[in-house]
């Protein structure tokens, strides 16, 4: 740690801060004390999953109170805090999955990160999916929950800034199953924007729809490959879109034609 601290001390004026990602049970006072003295500024847990059998089916080698503590130490210290959740990982649930997010937002992280689990060849995961003993998530029923996480703590002003994992080669000849999707985070993003249109839908024997949106967010709206348009249009709805700047990320309006 101070070796990597050291390497970049001297160039610590060009940046703003340096942000640093550990385990939750590495962290105490002298650690942050440490960090405080480089000009660390954002500490960011691994915590995983706020359920203890959860955390022991996993090796993860921490407890949900070690993440409680290190974040509430990490607080004292005037740290940024981030944390990061794992969804769908051996003997998980969507409910355990939702819990972790809620308990989260009870230790207000300034940001998190959610990763879906992807099942790595040559792993003891692997073995487990193999053998029947863990049935992951689908890709479908993994974008529905992450949705339902990002909402959660989007609507708790927690800054989302990482969703799915980032592209890699390996990745894709690597994995098992269908866990991991290059633009995962898009594709929850759709999801968001599809269940937002049809809750507003008051009068569902109108068929003609407008939907006013956020410019930034039309092509999240759009949804991948026009799926959500797809989606409406087979439920019999013909939908125009118009941009509205004064509309937040994910709020529409819907009006008749």
């Amino acid at each position: 740690m101070i070796s990597l601290l050291d390497a970049v001390n001297p160039y610590i004026h060009y940046f703003k801060g340096i942000r640093v990602s550990t385990r939750p049970d590495y962290i105490d006072g002298n650690v942050l004390i440490t960090l405080k003295n480089y000009g660390v500024t954002t500490i960011e847990l691994g915590a995983q999953s706020m359920n203890d059998e959860v955390l022991r089916a996993n090796n993860r080698g921490h407890s949900a109170d070690d993440v409680i503590r290190a974040s509430k130490l990490i607080k004292s210290y005037s740290f940024n805090l981030g944390l990061q959740m794992m969804t769908g990982l051996y003997k998980a649930t969507p409910e355990s999955d939702i819990f972790t997010a809620e308990q989260f937002v009870k230790l207000r992280p300034d940001s998190v990160r959610i990763y879906p689990t992807v099942i790595m060849k040559d792993t003891v995961l692997a073995d487990l999916y193999r053998s029947g003993e863990f049935i992951p998530y689908s890709l479908d029923n993994s974008v529905d929950l992450c949705a339902k996480i990002m909402l959660l703590f989007e609507d708790n002003n927690i800054d989302v800034i990482r969703v799915g994992l980032h592209y890699s080669k390996s990745l894709i000849e690597g994995s098992l199953g269908d866990s991991y999707h290059p633009a995962f985070k898009e594709l929850c993003e759709n999801k968001i924007f599809l269940n937002n249109i049809l809750k507003s839908i008051n009068n569902p024997e109108t068929k003609d729809i407008i939907v006013r949106v956020n410019p930034s967010s039309v092509s999240k709206l759009i949804g991948q490959n026009k799926s959500n348009i797809k989606v409406l249009a087979d439920l019999g709805f013909n939908l125009s879109v118009e941009k509205d700047p004064t509309l937040s990320k994910y709020e529409v309006i819907i009006e008749n034609k």
